[in-house]
């Protein structure tokens, strides 16, 4: 409902060449940009741009930010684990800061643990 109401200056036929994926983003635009909203340009680029790409255009022109890609993984943790890698996470982002993602403490847990890894070889070969 929300794109139809939104975006009333693009073409049902468009609208369902793009994609309901594509239109949602778009709808973010609309919104922000109100009645300066310029239609065309960014149909044309919901077009053009594979999903992700699109996504990305649109996250850039709200936040003024370039945004990395990204991906979901899963890994299995038994119970008994949980508890140790929340704990982990929990104070990594107390020391990064807590406007931290999960994801980046995570990422710097195991930056620390590789640099440690690798002061361990060197001290080895010595």
């Amino acid at each position: 409902m929300t794109i139809h109401e939104h975006l009333v200056r693009v073409p049902k036929p468009q609208l369902q060449e793009i994609g309901w994926t594509k239109a949602r983003e778009l709808v973010k635009v609309a919104r922000r940009d109100g009645p300066e909203f310029a239609c065309a340009p960014w149909v044309h680029k919901a077009k053009q741009l594979p999903k992700e790409q699109f996504r990305r255009a649109v996250e850039r022109h709200l936040t003024g930010k370039e945004t990395e890609s990204w991906e979901i993984i899963y890994f299995k943790l038994y119970k008994s684990q949980l508890p140790v890698v929340e704990k982990a996470i929990e104070t990594a982002g107390l020391m990064l800061g807590s406007d931290k993602s999960r994801g980046y403490c995570l990422e710097m847990i195991c930056a620390d643990f590789l640099a440690g890894a690798s002061l361990g070889e060197t001290q080895r070969q010595t």
